[in-house]
């Protein structure tokens, strides 16, 4: 699927910048890309990442600069186990980011290689995905206890089937994140014979529930215009389905119907301060001996992804020129819980916008 980031000009959009969230995990880039003594270049959050899988298997996450001259890592070379920088061959253990030899140092040199330190980030391997943790700017080496466990993808026994699908934005992490828990641009943005169109317009009534960091919209069945839902009836039993929402940037849905379930992880990444990516993760045991399910789901799935991606590309048009604009009840009420989630976070508070179960309401 082709990443579209410019206007039809060719001219570059970028809307305004949003205030971003550290001490957090983030998905760097597929772990398919990282084969073992080759390094690869990512961004998050603004800064440049050199990241690459040692001959143990760990994959490991660096800043993509020399802390002596500046030059990026990835332009030096890996044998597996050490990063080289090109310029000098100063030499980096990757995953604690420790220097391990300066080749220039002389009998003379009372300097210790081993106090240096390149910038190196927690990095693990979860479904697929190098997710890396950025602390904040300034906070030095965080203890390994305080930090949270990177996202897991839920999966509900051993035999299934997966695929992913990415696409970058050229907004704001924020205009990303509350187009993703949008309700009402569905029957418009989605328009389809295999989804919904718009004479399908209905109203609906979901239930919603605080979660740590996050909100539910709590257990219900999913909704009677969406082609794909209806799927599942083949198999005669309740469909039911859940959707959460939790900071920084993480909705996840699952789908249960029996013994059969549907599961997906999707994350709105901040790439720069005013740039996005949006990635879809997803695992399933539903029609689990379909030929070619896999690669018709991912057909469809990136044409919906698509779609976003077309309506961020145009909304960031208008960004451009800072306008006015606003949030209403009741399909609003998500973004403004997010808002409010994402400030009390900033400002540690801790307080949470929900203080019980809230019923909402809205045509869809």
């Amino acid at each position: 699927m082709p990443l579209v980031t410019t206007s039809e000009s060719g001219v570059p959009i970028q809307g305004p910048s949003a205030t971003l969230i550290y001490d957090d995990w983030y998905p760097a880039m597929r772990t398919d890309k990282l084969r073992k003594g080759e390094l690869a270049t990512a961004m998050l959050l603004g800064i440049p990442l050199v990241l690459g899988r040692r001959t143990d298997g760990r994959v490991f996450a660096m800043r993509d600069s020399c802390p002596h001259r500046g030059i990026p890592l990835s332009v030096g070379w890996f044998d597996g186990n050490r990063v080289t920088c090109r310029y000098h061959g100063w030499e980096f253990e990757p995953c604690s980011g420790r220097c391990e030899l300066i080749p220039s140092l002389s009998s003379h040199d009372h300097l210790d290689a081993s106090k240096i330190y390149a910038s190196a980030y927690p990095c693990v391997e979860r479904d697929g995905h190098a997710w890396v943790f950025i602390p904040g700017p300034g906070s030095g080496k965080r203890s390994q206890g305080v930090q949270p466990t990177a996202p897991e993808l839920a999966k509900f026994g051993e035999r299934y089937r997966t695929a992913f699908l990415t696409a970058d934005l050229p907004c704001n992490v924020d205009h990303g994140i509350i187009g993703l828990m949008d309700p009402a641009h569905g029957p418009f943005v989605h328009q389809a014979w295999w989804w919904r169109t718009r004479a399908s317009l209905h109203e609906k009534t979901k239930r919603f529930e605080p979660i740590p960091e996050g909100f539910r919209m709590s257990a219900h069945a999913p909704s009677a215009n969406s082609a794909p839902y209806k799927l599942l009836g083949v198999y005669g039993q309740p469909v039911e389905t859940t959707i959460d929402f939790t900071l920084p940037n993480r909705r996840t849905e699952v789908i249960r119907c029996g013994d059969k379930w549907f599961s997906s992880l999707t994350t709105v990444t901040p790439v720069t301060a005013s740039t996005c990516r949006i990635d879809v993760i997803a695992a399933w045991n539903v029609f689990y001996w379909a030929p070619f399910l896999t690669p018709i789901a991912k057909f469809f799935g990136a044409k919906f992804v698509r779609q976003d991606q077309v309506t961020m590309i145009q909304q960031a048009e208008g960004l451009k020129h800072n306008p006015s604009l606003m949030l209403i009840d009741d399909a609003d009420k998500p973004a403004k819980w997010y808002f409010a989630l994402k400030q009390s976070r900033l400002d540690g508070t801790g307080k949470h916008p929900l203080d019980g179960t809230v019923e909402l309401h809205w045509r869809s």
